[in-house]
């Protein structure tokens, strides 16, 4: 009966193999139905298939996951790039800022979310200064990737390694893993990464058109008016110095001063308080003119720029909409639709005088900064149709900033000195921030990724069934009969290499869930200290550079850069060698 347990976990592992590498089914249910048949053939009893659920890292991942949501809600990193990048004017300087600040932000925080923020100051900078975003965005990936790797709570990869330390049973001594026994390793390998990418990610990159530069092109240009705001920074600059187009993206088209129109514009021309000035744009520039570190106002939104919550639409006018041939003036939006005028398109024409005296036509598109109750108030009406939600913004208290950011932090700080617990510095952050309102309960668990929480759960299970049955110790006996002749050190790079090729093509949590028994199962057999071993299965896991398929961020910019395979490998091979060798160095140095 041994026999047959050990060909049925063989056929699960070969299954859960070619189903990930395939694409035959989702990476849960991959798992789902390869446990499932462990506990069909009584392989897994009930219990040891759930005991993977109350597993408490698992919980961590979730708390992180809900944390990183909440503050990407709040706006507060989105507040913290804008006052960092629009002053960035080459491509390297911009890289280094990007990738310093991605890279450290990632080590406590989820990386995810840091990446979907930042892919759009990426295009915009992209767009205003002629690079190619596909110059930029797999540094932003790796960035987080190597960020990530230096504490236990920068990447799931690791909290998943973290919580089969505290599960497994092969050797019931260990220790669990601390949150900086990764340091020693992603720290330098953090600067290495960087001064890699620094130098050489230019060279190694393409330099082609992307699906959202391609998008971007036929973009509809809206015109909008800006008006030089009291103090701001514009004041006594000429346009040259001003560089009005590079920071904002937008055409300047004529100035407003007085009763003067001006359309032929010299660089030497001297910006005063008060001038209006007209623009050409896409929507997402026209944004950017309500961003707090603005040197412009849009006039016609007034007092609506201090809500706490507001988002920019697009709304096209019907053909039968009771606002044609009204000019914009007339029909206060505010108090109408709880929203203000932002910009208008018509069609390509050419649109002359002030804005708020043109008067609207059937099938002008107009942009909108819309309040909370914009929705309710545009319910049964005929006189326009939304047709897309631009953009969100939001204007948190300071107070709830400290309590969210500051809170996560703390809570990162006292598990790190051993005070408090992760766990429950993280529960007691989650319950402030719903006690105090600082994000919306109902929405905070929409960003649960339960997959993520199905596929740990039950790579738990299969670690639990390999070792079992002694598949795993098969399997780590024929690994150290290849590679231990050579050295111990050969041994801790033979697991790194087969770890990360598999990440690579089948994912990181599934390399893991079959590399850990075997690999811990290598040390015990050999009476060596299992942290390199635990350590070497998690690094090789989670540093994946090789494919875009491998790890999340990799996949999230493959296609908005416009990439393919060979990109990834060009430039992601170099790195996954350097990052082995400093690796095994490391922890050959440290634990040999």
């Amino acid at each position: 009966m041994q026999y047959f347990d050990v060909i049925i976990v063989f056929v699960v592992i070969a299954f859960i193999l070619v189903s990930l590498y395939k694409e035959i089914m989702g990476a849960a249910f991959t798992f789902f139905v390869a446990v499932m048949i462990l506990g069909i053939f009584k392989i897994l009893t009930p219990t040891e298939i759930l005991a993977g659920f109350a597993n408490e890292q698992i919980a961590v991942i979730i708390m992180l996951l809900l944390l990183g949501d909440a503050i990407r809600q709040t706006s507060v990193i989105e507040i913290f790039f804008s006052r960092i990048f629009p002053v960035s004017s080459t491509y390297r300087s911009f890289l280094g800022r990007m990738m310093l600040w991605v890279g450290g932000f990632s080590a406590f925080l989820n990386n995810t979310p840091l990446v979907a923020v930042m892919m759009p100051y990426v295009h915009q900078w992209s767009k205003r200064n002629g690079v190619s975003s596909s110059k930029l965005l797999i540094p932003l990936s790796y960035a987080a990737i190597l960020g990530g790797c230096v504490t236990l709570i920068g990447t799931s990869t690791n909290l998943i390694v973290g919580g089969m330390v505290n599960d497994q049973d092969i050797i019931p001594d260990m220790q669990p893993l601390e949150m900086f026994d990764f340091f020693w390793v992603g720290f330098p390998m953090l600067v290495i990464g960087f001064l890699y990418l620094y130098f050489f990610s230019y060279r190694l990159l393409p330099d082609r058109s992307t699906a959202i530069d391609d998008f971007q092109e036929s973009e509809r240009k809206y015109l909008v008016e800006a008006e030089v705001r009291r103090n701001s920074k514009l004041i006594g600059k000429t346009l040259k110095e001003a560089d009005l187009n590079g920071k904002y993206g937008l055409l300047l088209v004529e100035i407003i001063r007085g009763k003067q129109t001006l359309q032929i514009l010299k660089d030497s021309f001297v910006l005063r308080e008060g001038d209006l000035l007209r623009f050409a744009g896409d929507n997402t520039n026209v944004a950017s003119l309500l961003s707090e570190n603005s040197d412009l106002t849009v006039p016609s939104v007034g007092m609506m720029s201090k809500l706490k919550r507001s988002q920019i639409v697009e709304i096209v006018i019907s053909h039968n909409s009771s606002l044609i041939t009204k000019q914009i003036k007339e029909i206060y939006f505010r108090g109408r639709y709880d929203s203000a005028l932002l910009a208008i398109h018509r069609n390509g024409e050419r649109i002359r005088g002030a804005i708020e005296e043109v008067k609207l036509k059937a099938g002008d598109v107009l942009l909108l900064l819309a309040g909370e109750s914009f929705t309710s108030h545009i319910q049964n009406q005929i006189d326009f149709y939304v047709i897309s939600r631009v953009k969100e913004l939001r204007k948190p208290e300071r107070y709830k900033i400290w309590v969210l950011f500051g809170g996560t932090l703390l809570a990162i700080f006292l598990s790190a000195i051993k005070l408090v617990p992760l766990f429950l510095g993280l529960l007691i952050v989650l319950a402030l921030i719903n006690l105090l309102r600082v994000v919306s309960a109902k929405d905070l668990p929409k960003s649960i990724d339960y997959n993520l929480g199905v596929i740990i759960a039950l790579s738990l299970a299969l670690g639990t069934a390999m070792m079992k049955t002694g598949v795993a110790d098969m399997i780590a006996n024929f690994v150290i009969s290849i590679f231990l002749p050579l050295g111990r050190i050969s041994l801790l790079v033979g697991i790194y290499l087969i770890t990360s090729v598999l990440a690579a093509y089948i994912t990181n949590k599934a390399s893991v869930a079959i590399l850990f028994p075997i690999s811990i199962t290598a040390a015990k057999n050999l009476g060596l200290d299992p942290m390199p071993f635990v350590l070497v299965v998690s690094f090789a896991a989670a540093a994946n550079f090789l494919t875009p398929i491998g790890y999340q961020t990799n996949l999230m910019v493959y296609g908005p850069g416009g990439y393919n395979f060979k990109d990834f490998f060009k430039i992601g091979f170099p790195l996954t060698v350097i990052y082995m060798v400093v690796t095994v160095a490391v922890l050959s140095y440290i634990y040999f």
